[in-house]
């Protein structure tokens, strides 16, 4: 299928099935920073109060199916949030995708296009919804369910909602709230898990208490501080608590380096400002995609195992991945085995080479992707020299002409995709391997999330102090 047939197939679904979609409909005017943080606030009760729901008509699995993506989905086995915003990222990712390899042409510039491709996004999310609440009801919970009916309610609570979550997100999206809501749950879910390893007085397996916090004062109490620094079984330790400040640190350290190109205005005498490329170019999504593609080999090495190794019996099939058949979620052999983390320092300790094979695989892979991301998601040298040259701007000293643009552009932007990606993919593989709090990925999601509020605030107020400076920086 051509860009162009593709462009007019996706204009012609979308220009006959919008009005039979549900909209939330815009703020007549734009509101007050206190109303839409209030509404902010709303959104993230619902969504919490639905993470306490169980699922009607749902027997707990033998294992997590979706416990490698529970961080990046901002869900919860067995609630009503299993699927998450799983759905929404999918189908997200996919649009951009296709619109990044010009499968898809549209003009982002037009509001016209642009709400083309917000509509079409949400139709695909819709399909992925249904397909997804399908596949993953029958798979995960069908087994242990012996009437079809209940089956049928179980996929009907999954679909309902997912779809309830995607309101939630349109809600924040378009004007109601700040930022978007999918930001705003993989914040919560990653700050709920810190917290709770910091914080939480329920007992542990230890004898102790599962926070760490709580923990030393017990053992302070006791007169038993020996296991506070590192603890078994991946309990929250002091170790931990300390890794997780000082990758939050970096994190925080290395998101605000950048190379600043000076620019200035073909169409403003005497305006000038910069062009920042940022070390972290590529933000976290190499991570996330890399993290997904693992956690997929993962699924359906579980698949095939429990089909056809089950015992570990077959030579062919343990090349591919072994289990532990007591904890099916758990690979004990194989090529699997080398490409999840051993989490936490004892494991790693028991095979060291698992461990620094991981973190090079991470590094490895999240390089791969990064320059991927760069040339399907629209960030390319090419694309940035044309961004630059469509706002009116232009760099001294250089011919308002693409190509020496592009040539200027891609000495900084193919080093930082390179050098970012490469600590991305370290930071992450080194905190799943130490037992940080909240996972590596959860980690650098929450730092990006909370950095790009902290710069929505700041917007905000400059727009209250100085309305006309603050409609200049919300330009695109």
């Amino acid at each position: 299928m051509t860009e162009c047939t593709a462009t007019t197939l996706i204009r012609t679904i979308v220009q006959k099935s919008e009005p039979y979609l549900p909209q939330v409909p815009k703020p007549r005017k734009k509101l007050p920073l206190q109303n839409r943080l209030l509404w902010c606030g709303v959104a993230l009760l619902i969504y919490m109060v639905m993470g306490q729901t169980p699922l009607y008509g749902a027997s707990t699995p033998d294992f997590d199916f979706l416990a490698f993506a529970r961080v990046i989905f901002a869900s919860q086995q067995g609630t009503l949030i299993e699927l998450g915003i799983g759905p929404i990222v999918t189908a997200g990712l996919l649009m951009q995708l296709l619109k990044g390899s010009e499968i898809l042409n549209f003009d982002f510039k037009k509001p016209t296009e642009r709400g083309v491709f917000q509509t079409a996004t949400k139709l695909v999310t819709y399909v992925v919804i249904i397909v997804e609440s399908i596949v993953y009801g029958t798979a995960v919970y069908g087994p242990g369910i012996s009437e079809p009916s209940t089956l049928y309610i179980l996929v009907g609570q999954l679909m309902s909602a997912s779809i309830i979550i995607m309101m939630l997100d349109e809600l924040i999206q378009k004007g109601w709230g700040l930022g978007s809501g999918i930001s705003l749950f993989i914040m919560a879910g990653v700050a709920q898990q810190i917290l709770w390893s910091v914080f939480s007085p329920l007992p542990a397996g230890d004898g102790g208490t599962i926070g760490i916090l709580p923990y030393i004062g017990q053992s302070i109490m006791q007169g038993d501080m020996y296991d506070i620094i590192f603890r078994s079984n991946q309990l929250p330790s002091v170790f931990g608590l300390l890794l997780t400040i000082g990758i939050l640190l970096i994190l925080i350290y290395t998101q605000g380096m950048k190379v600043e190109i000076p620019i200035i205005s073909t169409k403003y005498r005497g305006f000038s400002a910069v062009y920042p490329i940022k070390l972290m170019y590529v933000s976290n999504i190499p991570v996330i995609l890399a993290s997904a593609l693992t956690a997929n080999a993962v699924f359906i090495g579980q698949i095939f195992w429990a089909n056809f190794n089950s015992n570990n019996s077959n030579v062919i099939m343990n090349i591919i991945g072994q289990f532990d058949p007591t904890n099916p979620s758990t690979p004990i052999g194989g090529l699997i085995y080398y490409v999840t983390p051993p989490r936490g320092i004892e494991t790693a300790a028991l095979d060291p080479l698992r461990a620094i094979g991981y973190i090079i695989f991470m590094i490895v892979i999240v390089v791969i992707f990064g320059r991927l991301w760069v040339e399907l998601g629209g960030l390319s040298p090419k694309n940035a020299a044309k961004n630059l040259l469509d706002a009116d701007v232009q760099i001294p000293g250089f011919r308002r002409s693409n190509k020496p643009i592009e040539l200027l552009l891609n000495k900084y932007i193919s080093a930082v995709t390179i050098i970012g990606s490469m600590i991305l993919g370290a930071l992450a593989g080194i905190s799943d391997v130490l037992g940080v709090f909240g996972t590596g990925i959860g980690l650098l999601l929450l730092v990006d999330i909370l950095i790009n509020y902290y710069n929505q605030l700041v917007k905000e107020q400059v727009e209250i102090v100085m309305p006309r400076l603050g409609a200049l920086l919300g330009r695109k």
